[in-house]
């Protein structure tokens, strides 16, 4: 996971790192790498304090990503933090880097765990991955399904909510306009 994650954050750090004239280029590649240090380590920490219901939000999409979201302002503030430390960047450039970057990535990852025709994440393995144990995996993924039980997105009766019911939802209810009907009670 963490290899797909380095792609992601290779793919989104264009512009806020490779083109950004603050970042000196010999500290690009590590500054790359850092980013997507951040962003795991930060997901890890958040599933071991207990944060289930912040990163079931991210996952299911009942919060936004951006710099509003819980999830986003704790990475940021982590990679910003690291920024400055490690290259020497001022507090505002490193801001900006991880401010630019964070809301990119995750929604990039949380779009493609969700999309059934994209294998390169599940997110039953993104949460394996960062919880580092299956207790913690079974909570957060545990939340995910309750929220998902709460909009009536069980399709199929079997008591929780996966990829099954997102296909049923999208043949009988209109397609994917009738999937997101159901998560915003339209």
């Amino acid at each position: 996971m963490f290899e797909q994650l380095t792609q992601l954050v290779q793919q989104y750090g264009g512009d806020a790192v490779v083109n950004n004239s603050a970042v000196p280029n010999e500290h690009n590649e590590a500054v790359v790498k850092e980013a997507g240090n951040s962003i795991f380590e930060g997901l890890q920490k958040i599933a071991s304090e207990g944060g289930a219901e912040q990163l079931a939000g991210l996952f299911n999409g009942s919060t936004p990503i951006d710099s509003s979201n819980p999830v986003v302002q704790q990475i940021t503030q982590q990679l910003t933090g690291s920024l400055g430390e490690k290259f020497g960047l001022s507090s505002a450039d490193s801001s900006g880097v991880a401010s630019n970057m964070i809301p990119q990535v995750l929604n990039s990852l949380v779009n493609k765990a969700k999309d059934p025709n994209d294998s390169s994440f599940q997110i039953s393995d993104i949460i394996n991955s960062i919880s580092g144990n299956s207790g913690q995996a079974s909570g957060i993924m545990d939340t995910i399904s309750k929220y998902g039980m709460q909009f009536g997105l069980d399709q199929n009766a079997d008591g929780k909510v996966d990829i099954a019911d997102a296909v049923a939802i999208t043949q009988s209810k209109g397609g994917i306009s009738g999937l997101l009907g159901k998560l915003f009670g339209k």
